[in-house]
């Protein structure tokens, strides 16, 4: 249950505490628990879109659940995919993760974030309640089970560092469990359309890992972030786009 307290702890704002100061690798172990937070963030927001569903209309009702979405993570995921915007227009590995290291956003980070939110925004918006709920249920869960595929699959682009660290503690037994974890809440939201949406978003996980890890040299926190926001994205467009999906 510890490896439950730190991914709540870090992949929220939740405030929980830890009983001792872990190693830097502690976070990598509990990776296993991420789409479990993953699936709890989708319960939330299923209750906060139900909430808002019923005194706006659904455009301001995607907004303000969307607006929750990302503020129960502290915007952490988006930090990242605004860092990772930023850092392509370096010309060098190395001064891309230079820029993406500085905590101010650019204007590729800027815009892609504008245009990222209207677009999950106006997706949400267009569903019904039915494939809402499933959507919101499913996509962070999903999302948050990829980080621990991709320490498996790419390098540490630093040697120190939060991403090196995660990746360093990531161990087999724990990414494999993340993706169970990730089936069986794809298929509670969806049944066997469920695996669909998880192919797909598994797929643009480690083609977009792949590109920014080759223009930054491995993985890093900021990847890792992008990634689980361009995961979840995938989900919803998937179930926007498929009206099969909609059970």
């Amino acid at each position: 249950m510890l490896g439950l307290v730190r991914a709540v702890r870090y992949l929220t704002i939740v405030p929980v505490r830890e009983p001792d100061t872990p190693p830097p690798a502690a976070l990598g172990r509990a990776a296993g628990w991420f789409p479990v937070v993953g699936a709890g963030i989708g319960l939330l927001l299923i209750a906060v879109n139900y909430w808002v569903s019923r005194r706006f209309p659904a455009l301001l009702a995607a907004l303000l659940t969307v607006t929750v979405w990302k503020i129960i993570t502290g915007g952490l995921h988006l930090d990242g995919l605004a860092d990772c915007l930023d850092g392509l227009g370096g010309r060098t590995p190395e001064q891309r993760r230079a820029i993406m290291s500085d905590s101010r956003i650019g204007s590729f980070g800027a815009i892609g974030l504008i245009l990222f939110l209207m677009i999950e925004i106006v997706a949400l918006s267009g569903m019904d309640w039915n494939a809402r709920w499933r959507t919101l249920l499913a996509a962070p869960a999903i999302a948050r089970a990829t980080p621990p595929l991709l320490a498996r699959f790419f390098p540490a682009a630093r040697g120190e560092g939060q991403g090196a660290a995660f990746a360093g503690g990531v161990r087999r037994r724990g990414a494999i469990v993340a993706i169970v974890v990730a089936v069986v809440v794809a298929m509670v939201a969806f049944g066997a359309s469920g695996l669909v949406a998880l192919a797909l978003a598994l797929a643009v996980a480690l083609l977009a890992a792949r590109f920014l890890a080759a223009r930054v040299g491995g993985i890093t926190g900021d990847v890792l972030g992008a990634v689980v926001e361009v995961s979840e994205l995938t989900v919803v467009l998937t179930v926007a786009g498929w009206p099969g999906a909609r059970l």
